[in-house]
């Protein structure tokens, strides 16, 4: 009797993203077959993108560890909102309300992993109204030095069931741009901490929020239109 066939699983090792070079891919391909691989069951897309950042790995960790602060770095978040007593440890939660204009209202997100050694995080969203269904993401962070240079690379990659109506494109051309632009905003916020230690400094660095309308309508308009369906 044939054994059943596995499920395909992501190749995201195989393939540099784009803005690495291949020295910092070849350091960081371990840590992507690690944390970065995920079970593709049909109907689901999964992607992997990058973003360099000129300031210490530590400096970045202190801001993505923070899953109760979320709205520090993402975009298009109006608010973020914890139990009281919370606790950040793995199983917490937080309900995120997130800006008109958005295929989304609410979203209640589980934290999934919070390793502080290996800067390592994760969260699956597991409520609210929003079309991003079973999307689950891990967030890596990893220190370089090279010729007394310092600079830091993050590497964010999710799964997420394809919405009905859409296809793998939409749903990976709309959930890229979102997370692009939330790891081009953590670049700035950091960039501008290591620079004076002052963020509201670094939000001139920040593109505006009509811009990220703007990209958001050209990389989600089959998406938006199928969810007022």
């Amino acid at each position: 009797m044939a054994e059943p066939e596995s499920e395909p699983t992501t190749t995201h090792h195989l393939t540099i993203p784009p803005g690495l070079t291949q020295d910092e891919f070849h350091e960081l391909t371990p840590s992507i077959t690690q944390y970065h691989t995920y079970t593709l069951g049909q109907g689901k897309c999964s992607s992997l993108l990058a973003q360099r950042i000129n300031s210490p790995s530590d400096l970045v960790w202190s801001i993505v560890r923070r899953f109760d602060k979320p709205q520090t770095y993402k975009h298009f978040i109006k608010s973020c909102a914890v139990k009281d007593n919370f606790q950040m440890v793995v199983g917490c939660t937080r309900d995120v309300n997130v800006i008109s204009g958005l295929p989304a209202a609410t979203s209640t997100e589980r934290l999934d992993i919070l390793n502080d050694n290996e800067k390592v995080t994760g969260f699956s969203i597991i409520g609210g109204e929003h079309r991003l269904t079973n999307y689950r993401s891990v967030t890596t962070v990893h220190g370089f030095e090279r010729d007394g240079k310092i600079w830091t690379v993050v590497l964010e990659s999710y799964v997420v069931d394809v919405p009905e109506g859409n296809t793998e494109e939409d749903t990976r051309l709309f959930a890229d741009t979102v997370v692009r632009l939330n790891l081009q905003k953590l670049a700035s916020v950091a960039e501008g901490l290591a620079r004076d230690g002052d963020c509201n400094k670094s939000q001139g660095l920040i593109t505006s929020v009509p811009v990220l309308f703007r990209l958001l309508e050209l990389s989600a308009s089959a998406f938006l239109l199928v969810t007022r369906v």
